[in-house]
């Protein structure tokens, strides 16, 4: 399945099926799309790869990287020391995004208090969701 910044600069191929399909209300996931939530999938390292170009990296806080275009500024990943050997790509840099359903909210106690969803999907605090 392929992938792509607005501009095409950066591409990237992810291995099918993915790991993990969730749905994140988190302050800095929020932030560094500039929307209520954001849709993310999980691929374990060695079943992803950058196919033309490379993201630039942001250390948005200890033990994480987000990466995005830095030449369109389009955000294309997130990445976690507590979630190691799994990269997190957004769904909606996904040239099928509809391929991908999420099935978990995470961070669901830091949501928007106006987003109200009625999806029945299971809730985890915080975004380890690993733990659940």
């Amino acid at each position: 399945m392929l992938g792509r910044c607005l501009c095409g600069s950066v591409r990237f191929e992810v291995d099918m099926p993915v790991e993990t399909c969730v749905t994140c209300h988190c302050d800095s996931c929020r932030r560094q799309c500039s929307a209520p939530m954001t849709v993310y999938i999980g691929v374990a390292d060695g079943c992803w790869r950058w196919t033309q170009g490379a993201p630039r990296i942001y250390r948005s806080s200890p033990g994480v990287e987000r990466g995005f275009c830095e030449n369109c500024g389009t955000p294309l990943s997130f990445r976690s020391a507590k979630l190691s050997g799994v990269m997190h790509l957004y769904v909606a840099a996904m040239d099928q995004p509809e391929a991908f359903a999420p099935t978990l909210h995470v961070a669901y106690e830091e949501r928007l208090p106006w987003l109200k969803l009625a999806d029945g999907l299971p809730t985890h605090a915080g975004p380890d969701y690993t733990k659940a």
